[in-house]
Order: structure tokens, then sequence, then C-alpha cells
């Protein structure tokens, strides 16, 4: 099964023997010498995304042995406000009227001030449905008017010439960014889709080393999207943001996780130089409120951070009990 049960296998049985007696202050030391370690088992995928959770956790201890919330610890909080977007997405085999339908429920329930459309189709199937995707792009833009800002995901869906052809219609409807247009590994043709088309292209939300970064900076890729729990935790973030800087590129976070992801991802954007982008809402079940007493909320389309020490939150044991996994359960 792809999911986190493979890297808490990494953890269990690779990582920690190497974490006894560490020093949960040095996050920086903690990283490098796990990452150089078990570099055999990737660097990709679930390696980093292990040592994405080691390193959250370590923050989060850090934080309460020294009081202070994580964006203080990260240099402190450019904003405290942070807007966020709804990510209406497995559009690929509905209708318009149905992806539409879609979109209202998601505004009505979550008061976003943007939404971003991803198409979530078949990626082995190139521009299967162009013409239905833009039509789609266009209901979404009338649907919304002029005061509410999109993105589109094109979920890695296109060839260089479909996705050229898509993002200029995203253009003409004043979509923000238009993100994954084709696959994620051919990282020059990402660049070249980038070049020829106004809007700017997004990436990186499948990569996972900081090398991985420079090469998207390279191509021609103008907003990174570095991802909290795969790419190194706060750690890994800090150095894709340096990176950005030097280049004068934008970073806009992707993040799919509720609570611990969710709240890390807040911590960062809120330390962000020039931070702007929202960050993605991720709840959908509304777990994380009944999982912690105390988390960041999201109310009239924006969070709320504030100085708890840490992540800021508080764990409601008596919830999470029902839901713990046994310690093998990722040798299932």
């Amino acid at each position: 099964m792809f999911d986190g049960r493979c890297a808490l296998g990494i953890v269990e049985d690779h990582l920690q023997p190497m974490l006894l007696g560490a020093d949960p202050v040095e996050t920086g030391l903690i990283q490098e010498r796990l990452f150089h370690a078990a570099i055999k088992l990737g660097p990709d995928g679930a390696l980093a995304a292990a040592l994405a959770a080691l390193d959250i956790a370590l923050w989060d201890l850090k934080g309460h042995l020294l009081g202070l919330p994580i964006h203080k610890l990260l240099g402190g909080a450019w904003r405290r406000t942070i807007p966020f977007y709804s990510s209406v997405g497995h559009t690929a085999n509905l209708s318009t009227d149905e992806t539409m339908a879609r979109v209202r429920e998601r505004l009505d329930r979550d008061g976003s001030r943007m939404i971003k459309l991803r198409i979530s189709g078949d990626r082995t199937a190139r521009d299967a449905h162009i013409e239905a995707d833009i039509a789609k792009a266009t209901a979404l833009r009338e649907l919304v008017g002029p005061s509410i800002k999109l993105a589109f995901d094109g979920n890695n869906g296109y060839s260089l010439g479909g996705a050229v052809r898509v993002g200029r219609a995203l253009e003409a409807l004043d979509y923000c960014w238009f993100e994954e247009p084709v696959q994620h590994y051919h990282e020059a043709m990402t660049g070249e889709v980038a070049r020829r088309l106004d809007i700017p292209v997004a990436a990186g939300e499948q990569t996972y080393t900081l090398a991985g970064f420079a090469r998207l900076i390279d191509a021609g890729v103008r907003i990174l999207q570095p991802d909290i729990i795969k790419m190194g935790g706060f750690t890994g973030l800090q150095q894709v943001l340096a990176l950005a800087h030097a280049h004068g590129v934008d970073v806009a976070q992707h993040q799919t996780q509720p609570a611990i992801g969710q709240t890390a991802c807040l911590h960062v954007a809120a330390a962000q130089l020039h931070g702007w982008a929202p960050v993605e809402l991720n709840d959908a079940s509304g777990l994380q409120a009944r999982v912690f007493s105390k988390i960041p909320l999201p109310e009239n389309g924006v969070y709320e951070l504030d100085d708890t020490p840490g992540l800021g939150l508080v764990l409601n044991e008596a919830a999470l009990a029902p839901l713990k996994l046994p310690a093998s359960a990722h040798a299932a």
C-alpha cells in the first residue's frame, strides 16, 4: 500500500537506531546524517517522507523545549494571517456541470478566496480531454467572476503541445498559475512549457531533493511547490526557500495532509520572505478538529497563527487512541 506505513517502516527499521542519543535541537545535523546514512533507500519517495516526519517532530519538540512557536524559530513571522485556497479535484470523468456543482459545494463550505481546479485524470493517457478541460476552466471563471483567484492543475496529463494549448486558454481566463502540465520527471519539458507561456508554471510537489529543485529552476520553472511532508520537513523547506530567493523564484507550497502537515505548512508560510501564496485547505473529513483540542482552523478565508510553542497543536489522546496503528502495522 502506497501510504505513510512505508515511511513508518523506514523510521522503525533504519532510522530509529541513529536517533537514539541525538540532541533534538540539532535538527540540521540529524537531517543530513540520516539522509546520507540511508540514501540507498531513496533519496526520493518513502525515505524523504520518513525524514520529513522526523524533522517536523523534532522542530515541534525544539519549540516546546525553548517555549517558542516554530515560526519564530524559523526567523519570525512576516504574516500571521494566511489565506487558503480550496482544491477541487478528480474532475476528469465529470461533466462541466458536475464539476461546477462540486465547486459550489466547496465555496459554500470553505469560504475560500481562491479555487484550484485539478483534473486528476489517467496520467498514461496524455491530452485525453483537452477540450473538456478548457471548457471546465472557462465555466469556472464564469461561475466565480473576476474577484476569485483561480489556479489549474494539469496533474501531469499533457504533452508539450497540449500543455501550451491549455496554458494559452488559462492565460486568457486570468488564472494565477498552471501546475504540473507534463510528467514531473520531464523537468526540461516542464521548463519548456514555462518558457513558452506567460502564465507562471508551477512544479515541485513530486520533487524530493534540493538538487531536484535546482534543476527545475534551471529548466525555467518560476513557481516552486515543495511539500513539507515529502521534502525534508522544516529543514528541507528552509533550503528550498533560500534557493528560490537566490534565483528570484516564487514558492507556493504544496500540501495535501490535514492537521500536522497543514499546520507545519502554515508556519513556513508565515516565516517566508515575500510570501504571497495561499496554502491549500486540507481537512475534508473534519478529523483534525476531533483529534486535536487546539489547532489552527480556517475561518473567513484565512488561518490565524499565534505564539503557542512548537507547532501549536494540543493532541486529544482519547480521540486519537482508537485510530492508532500497532507498531508493526507497516509490515502487514
